[in-house]
């Protein structure tokens, strides 16, 4: 009987840790596809022999890095649930990891445990992405927020504007309902990495600043010149629905 179970790539090139998480992984149900080397990743995730239900991906790696292979894959428009792993010291790893288009992290060292549910949670999203009945969109309210003829919709990680429907990470559709939830409200730069993105650090980075960027270039008519999501300089931003 062929085995249906989904197929994670874990793209690690310590080869103790890397086996230890397909033994894991197969132990779970799972099955894996594992590269050692960045570029053979990038090839791979881009032309896999099969489709691939996520990614469990290492931050530094001979050849491409991590952040490398995230970027082109969203390019590429591939958007593989991707879970990367960071080195715990290093803080600035997790946000360039959200602002190339990563979905969740880990910091290394991490238990097991954690992996686990954050990888089965990504997955979880994807199949409601994919599986939703129309019994089960009219039994419950759609999950979404709409603003100047478009619509932010939480449950698919899209955002609808006319012509137009970007797909959002799970970290960009996490921020901006942190945003629209504080619609009016300034939302310092300390309390998206703390209550956003979990990264306990009293750190101002302008990796925040060019997420920010990214997000106008999806909700505003004029990014140059936004109107929805403000910068109040040396705080942090302001979501305006009707400005």
């Amino acid at each position: 009987m062929e085995n249906t179970a989904p197929l994670i790539a874990v793209v690690e090139d310590e080869d103790h840790l890397a086996q230890g998480l397909i033994f894991n992984l197969q132990a779970e149900g799972y099955r894996t596809h594992h590269e050692a080397d960045g570029d053979a990743a990038l090839a791979y995730l881009l032309d896999p022999d099969e489709p691939v239900a996520a990614v469990v991906l290492d931050c530094m790696l001979p050849g491409a890095d991590g952040f490398t292979i995230v970027r082109s894959l969203r390019e590429a428009g591939r958007f593989t649930p991707v879970l990367m792993l960071t080195a715990r010291s290093r803080p600035e790893d997790i946000l360039e990891g959200i602002e190339a288009g990563a979905d969740d992290y880990l910091p290394k060292p991490f238990e097991l445990s954690i992996l686990l549910v954050r990888l089965k949670s990504l997955l979880r999203r994807t199949a409601w992405q994919s599986a939703a009945s129309p019994a089960a969109e009219q039994a419950a309210p759609p999950d979404e927020y709409s603003f100047n003829h478009r619509t932010i919709r939480f449950d698919a990680l899209e955002l609808v504007a006319p012509n137009r429907i970007t797909h959002l990470t799970v970290m960009e559709a996490d921020l901006l309902r942190h945003l629209t939830q504080h619609a009016g409200q300034i939302v310092s730069r300390k309390d998206i990495l703390e209550q956003v993105w979990r990264v306990h650090e009293d750190t101002d980075t302008r990796a925040i600043d060019n997420f920010i960027v990214r997000l106008r270039r999806y909700i505003e008519d004029d990014p140059a010149h936004p109107q929805h999501l403000i910068t109040v300089r040396g705080v942090g931003y302001r979501f305006l629905p009707n400005p």
